[in-house]
């Protein structure tokens, strides 16, 4: 007869997400997340697989619950700049104000730890990557057609240097005591919507 669990797997999911976020996948032992999670290192194993496939379900999670939030920004009626110049201030302003700073995002932080030798990875960190340049060009292309956008203004460029503004912004906002780096280059390249 099978055991019944004794804790709650979303949850210790959850708890595992924080840990990996704060430390990382390579300083996060199992051994930490044993204790974190309050379970046993067998029921860990059984439930989550390797520490490995832990860390990619806390990634899928995270995406889960980043995503739809960037969707609703950048999809609401009415003026498209407003709304990605806002999200692009927030993303500024997340990089250099604890305690978010320290942690930074934890796609980033992926992409520069494990997506370099990590295929599964890399795989989930190029998802969430396509899903805000999709995101960051539907809105463009609304802008655009709205008037707010000059037709001289190309929507799936435009997306891109966003998209890759926003990952360096959360990698010099978490390495950098400056924060008016991460505020002058988002102001610039805002000042590229104009």
């Amino acid at each position: 007869m099978a055991r019944t669990k004794e804790f709650d797997p979303d949850t210790a999911l959850q708890s595992a997400l924080e840990l990996f976020w704060r430390r990382g996948y390579e300083a996060t032992s199992v051994a930490d997340l044993v204790e974190h999670l309050g379970i046993g290192k067998a029921s860990l194993y059984a439930t989550f697989g390797s520490k490995h496939e832990l860390y990619l379900r806390a990634l899928d999670r995270y995406g889960q619950a980043r995503n739809p939030r960037l969707t609703r920004e950048l999809s609401g009626p009415g003026p498209v700049l407003p709304a990605v110049r806002g999200l692009v201030r927030r993303f500024a302003a997340e990089a250099t104000a604890e305690p978010t700073r320290e942690r930074g995002c934890l796609v980033t932080n992926t992409a520069v730890e494990l997506a370099p030798h990590d295929r599964d990875a890399a795989r989930r960190v190029e998802r969430d990557w396509d899903t805000l340049e999709t995101l960051l060009h539907a809105a463009l292309v609304r802008a655009r057609a709205q008037g707010e956008l000059a037709p001289d203004r190309e929507p799936a460029p435009l997306a891109r240097m966003l998209l890759v503004l926003l990952q360096g912004v959360r990698v010099v906002g978490k390495a950098s005591a400056d924060p008016a780096r991460v505020r002058d280059a988002a102001e610039q390249a805002l000042a590229l919507l104009d």
